[in-house]
């Protein structure tokens, strides 16, 4: 099992930043990718970044690219998300994930990821 907690989340005004950190603990060694989800009470999850553990290859949502960046810290099993130039849009729950499968590089999709943390609450004011 991997345990995912998350950190960093809170209030913010538009145009600012923030960093969300995902520390994973666990049988850490079994995780190939690592990604960050988003989910409003109107919308289901939606993947925006993800990173591949082995390379530090990182994906991005299309809504998203430019403004956030993935990155890690391979030692510490931890994944961090920069959000720049925040937008009242970016108002949504956080969730850190982390995959077991071989294929799951580039992959944003939920069912590629087996573990979620419980989540972190963006809100970003006008």
């Amino acid at each position: 099992q991997v345990q995912l907690v998350e950190s960093g989340g809170g209030a913010a005004q538009a145009g600012g930043s923030l960093r969300l950190s995902c520390v994973a603990s666990g049988y850490t060694s079994t995780v190939n990718c690592m990604a960050w989800f988003r989910q409003t009470t109107a919308n289901e999850r939606v993947g925006v970044a993800a990173i591949y553990r082995a390379s530090g290859s990182s994906f991005y949502d299309d809504s998203v690219q430019g403004r956030f960046t993935v990155s890690q810290d391979f030692a510490a099993s931890t994944m961090y998300l920069e959000i720049q130039s925040l937008e009242p849009n970016d108002t949504a729950t956080y969730y850190c994930s982390a995959s077991r499968d071989a294929w799951c590089r580039g992959s944003l999709r939920k069912e590629t990821f087996h573990y979620w943390g419980q989540g972190t609450q963006v809100t970003v004011s006008s």
